[in-house]
């Protein structure tokens, strides 16, 4: 099996390298890991592509390139450039550093480039390590997405299924408990939820030269969430799977809003 790593958390981060890990175990001796991950972290660009400038790559060893772009954009450099005589089998994006589970889907450079994957064609999952005070006093605190990983991807990939009910190619979003790895209680598929009560803002800061910014904050990542969604199953210590795909349409107001609207 050949598979095409990335992420958005950079080259050079620790999740990157469990994901690395997960894709040989996967690979075996005769398959082949090719990285392609964004030169700098590109956390919460979602599923942005560089439409207006160029993207540089550089080759740092075999079969491993950074690139100066998103992790949507290093999958079209890998799937239109890179690997165009060969192209993967899989897509895998992250581990990424702190769950995209709830309303973080949204907003993640992980789930974006496993999209792009999927509307390249290709079988992509999304995997991200949910942290917390049960992963803080870790040596390891990717040490559940290490252990579990592979077997995770495995069972999805056993399931051969990738089609939606439409033209959309189904992709997982997988997000990993904040606990130890001895700790998981199994695995659960959920929708994406949302915590009550979070969301991103803005705060102000001033720099010693006087100047204002605006910082981006986040909200508390264990506030209570929908029951029985991804983020009630990452704090009940269970691994996540959620079915996604590029649709944003509401389907269950389109009969609704047809009848008020529609002419003709």
């Amino acid at each position: 099996m050949r598979i095409l790593i990335t992420n958005d958390d950079g080259i050079n981060a620790p999740g990157l390298e469990v994901l690395r890990e997960i894709a040989a175990e996967l690979a075996g001796p005769q398959g082949e890991v090719w990285t392609v991950a964004p030169a700098f972290e590109q956390s919460g660009v979602g599923h942005c592509i560089s439409y207006a400038h160029p993207t540089m790559l550089a080759e740092l060893g075999p079969r491993r390139f950074a690139a100066e772009g998103s992790p949507a954009d290093c999958v079209l450099a890998a799937l239109h450039d890179i690997m165009v005589d060969t192209p993967p089998d899989l897509v895998l994006s992250g581990v990424n550093r702190g769950n995209n589970a709830g309303e973080n889907a949204m907003y993640s450079g992980t789930i974006g480039g496993a999209m792009e994957a999927a509307l390249q064609g290709l079988p992509a999952i999304a995997l991200s390590q949910y942290l917390g005070a049960q992963t803080a006093g870790l040596d390891d605190p990717f040490e559940c997405a290490r252990k579990h990983g592979a077997q995770t991807v495995r069972r999805l990939l056993d399931l051969g299924d990738w089609t939606a009910d439409d033209d959309f190619r189904l992709f997982y979003n997988v997000n990993f408990p904040p606990c130890p790895a001895d700790a998981v209680r199994g695995l659960r598929v959920a929708p994406q939820g949302r915590r009550g009560g979070t969301r991103f803002g803005m705060k102000p800061f001033v720099a010693p030269n006087g100047r204002r910014y605006l910082w981006i904050s986040g909200g508390a990542q264990d506030a209570e969430a929908t029951p029985g969604s991804d983020v009630a199953a990452n704090l009940a210590q269970y691994i996540s799977v959620t079915p996604m795909r590029a649709d944003l349409t509401c389907h269950a107001s389109l009969a609704g809003l047809a009848k008020a609207l529609d002419e003709g």
